[in-house]
């Protein structure tokens, strides 16, 4: 990830400005993404930029990600693994091995997001 600047420790800045640059109807699906990671990560998680694209990372490891893209918007779980065993409540999204594809039209539901980032946690602290 990128480093964040001073006063800035965590990256927030940096995403503000990725968002800024998103169309609307992309930047209030990913802001409300951002809010539910937030939440569900903790305070431990530091928000940053990873492959160019927003992204959390927990005790200094890779937690999750997400990005828009020009027809759709992406969740990066960042584990096969996570998307693999929460395939049936991801029935009717857009997998794959790495990315959940979503649109304003079906946006990717709080809960399931939270889901998915305690999952990445878990998995994480397991040392996966």
């Amino acid at each position: 990830m990128t480093s964040a600047s001073a006063g800035d420790a965590d990256g927030s800045q940096e995403v503000d400005d990725y968002l800024a640059g998103v169309p609307d109807d992309a930047r209030a699906l990913l802001e409300k993404l951002r809010k539910t990671i937030r939440a569900a990560a903790g305070r431990e998680a530091v928000e940053g930029f990873s492959y160019g694209i927003p992204a959390f990372r927990l005790n200094g490891r890779p937690l999750v990600a997400y990005a828009a893209l020009k027809n759709h918007c992406s969740f990066f779980p960042m584990s096969p693994a996570v998307i693999e065993a929460h395939a049936k409540d991801l029935e009717g999204y857009e997998t794959a091995k790495g990315t959940i594809r979503f649109t304003p039209d079906k946006p990717l539901p709080s809960a399931l997001v939270r889901k998915l980032v305690k999952a990445r946690i878990a998995e994480a602290e397991a040392g996966a």
